[in-house]
């Protein structure tokens, strides 16, 4: 009885093992599967108006140097005129120009909550979701040579113009 229970138990085995090999061979002739990274969500591409494309123009793009050792990568999308690929470290943005009562250039991207605010000597990256700052002083060469100028020649105090406006 020990032997016959042997005997089935090493059939087992043996079958067992088969399997496995029969099942690496067809494993190893099927090709490689990468897993896929996730896409960030981008909202819907929409053409942009005349006054969207012109803020767009104005926009400095490039690898911007920001405070704290952060880096920003600002491109223009080839795919869709206007529009902007931004990289802050693993976070990618898709921005849209947006147009400002201020007159800072605006970029916002809806989906993530994104928005990077360009002025004449600086720049800066907001989560509107979060309510906080991303990346802060950041600055193009332009940028860096305005933001010299105005340390040497700062512009007049709001309360310096409306007096002499009078």
């Amino acid at each position: 009885m020990a032997i016959h229970r042997n005997l089935m138990l090493a059939r087992l085995v043996a079958t067992a093992g088969t399997a496995l090999v029969l099942l690496g061979a067809q494993a190893a002739s099927e090709p490689a599967r990468k897993p896929r990274p996730a896409q960030p969500a981008v909202a819907p591409v929409t053409p942009l108006q005349e006054e969207e494309l012109a803020l767009s123009a104005q926009v400095s793009i490039g690898s911007i140097p920001c405070e704290l050792g952060q880096n920003v990568n600002l491109r223009a999308d080839p795919d869709a005129p206007g529009y902007f690929h931004l990289q802050l470290k693993n976070q990618r943005f898709h921005l849209r120009p947006v147009a400002s009562a201020t007159g800072a250039l605006r970029l916002e991207d809806q989906a993530r909550g994104a928005v990077w605010i360009q002025l004449a000597n600086k720049s800066m990256l907001m989560d509107q979701k979060q309510g906080r700052r991303l990346a802060d002083e950041c600055m193009s060469p332009l940028q860096a040579d305005y933001a010299e100028h105005l340390r040497h020649n700062p512009a007049p105090g709001l309360f310096d113009v409306a007096q002499k406006s009078r």
